[in-house]
């Protein structure tokens, strides 16, 4: 879980956290109860957010935004699927399909998840409702392997 969090920062993106940034507490849990904004405001506002390694800044345009939030996404699909074969190797260390999921682990999971997030500079928000989602299709895709593998050491096939 550390590991998949240093990535999300090693990408090449560092976070330009101001503590003045009145924005910041958008990053904890509960998150801030704030009305609604009426402004209509002239683009692109504010000042940039991420600065890359080499001291320059993005971004210009909403499209190019977008590009390297297809470039994250490719990456995460890649990570998504490295972590998806391990948790198939985890279901053969179980022995029934009780010991697919444990609510204790899960929450363990969850939890590390939005306690390290700070410290990549990711909304622990963003990081409770991924990898709530992660952890609990995991479980669904553990069943499955555990539900359709047939042994032939036990009785019955199953």
């Amino acid at each position: 879980m550390q590991g998949f969090l240093f990535v999300l920062q090693a990408i090449g993106l560092v976070a330009a956290a101001s503590s003045s940034d009145p924005s910041d507490k958008c990053y904890f849990i509960p998150l801030p109860s704030v009305p609604s904004s009426t402004d209509n405001r002239t683009i692109p506002w504010g000042e940039p957010t991420i600065q890359y390694a080499n001291g320059t800044t993005c971004c210009s345009s909403l499209d190019e935004v977008r590009q390297q939030l297809d470039i994250i996404d490719a990456q995460l699909l890649q990570l998504l699927s490295k972590r998806s074969s391990y948790v198939g190797e985890a279901t053969r260390f179980k022995a029934t399909i009780a010991d697919v999921n444990v609510p204790s682990r899960n929450q363990q999971v969850i939890q590390g998840a939005v306690d390290a997030a700070p410290s990549v500079h990711l909304p622990q928000i963003v990081a409770e409702i991924v990898y709530e989602g992660l952890v609990n299709s995991s479980v669904l895709f553990e069943e499955c392997i555990f539900n359709t593998y047939v042994d032939p050491k036990c009785v019955g096939g199953k």
